[in-house]
């Protein structure tokens, strides 16, 4: 489902990654463990296509992530460090703009919809606004717009940072449900986040 070979990425004199190479199977779970200023983040961000890869190849499902970025943009979905929502909207208010923003039919959208609300335990706070929610809802959220267009592939960076013991176990809980019907990434620079859901771990 994925695969890099030799994938390098330089900020001027700075070498971010450095002939990378890994494989991802269909429905596995790979923990990308490293510290921070390692090169996780910009590796994410290649393989998602919002970054252009300097060197090497990024093949996501048969897709070149150098040629076909906005393909591949269709078949993942990505959970940033900072989960990108509008605070000042309602939940369903902001799923159904993500939803308009990435295809999701129209005749579907409600579907979709309530899917990911029912996936992520956010039934109860549909109508909440975001910016009122606690972190982990909000984290919930994020999550929610990453499935929204329920892709095949799921990339989340750092999906714990920042929360509280009992919203990690929440997050972790829910991570771990999405697991075989997904191919997932989860990057992050704690051992025990990965030890408890990834099948495998690349350092």
């Amino acid at each position: 489902m994925i695969r890099v070979e030799s994938l390098s990425k330089s900020y001027g004199p700075n070498r971010a990654i450095d002939r990378l190479t890994f494989s991802v199977a269909r429905g596995e779970v790979l923990g990308f463990l490293g510290p921070n200023g390692a090169g996780k983040t910009t590796t994410m961000r290649i393989l998602t296509g919002f970054m252009p890869p300097g060197e090497g190849t990024v093949l996501i499902d048969g897709l070149d992530a150098g040629r076909e970025s906005l393909a591949i943009r269709r078949r993942i979905g990505y959970l940033p460090e900072s989960v990108p929502i509008y605070r000042e909207s309602s939940v369903t208010d902001y799923l159904g703009l993500v939803a308009d923003v990435k295809g999701v039919p129209r005749r579907g959208r409600q579907d979709a919809m309530s899917r990911v609300l029912e996936q992520c335990g956010l039934t109860g706070v549909r109508q909440r606004i975001v910016g009122r929610l606690s972190r982990g809802y909000r984290q919930r959220v994020g999550l929610a717009q990453a499935l929204i267009n329920d892709p095949p592939v799921l990339i989340l960076d750092e999906p714990t940072v920042g929360l509280d013991p009992a919203q990690v176990v929440e997050v972790r809980d829910l991570i771990r449900g999405l697991a075989g019907s997904r191919t997932i990434i989860l990057s992050t620079h704690i051992l025990p986040e990965v030890s408890q859901i990834a099948s495998r771990i690349l350092i």
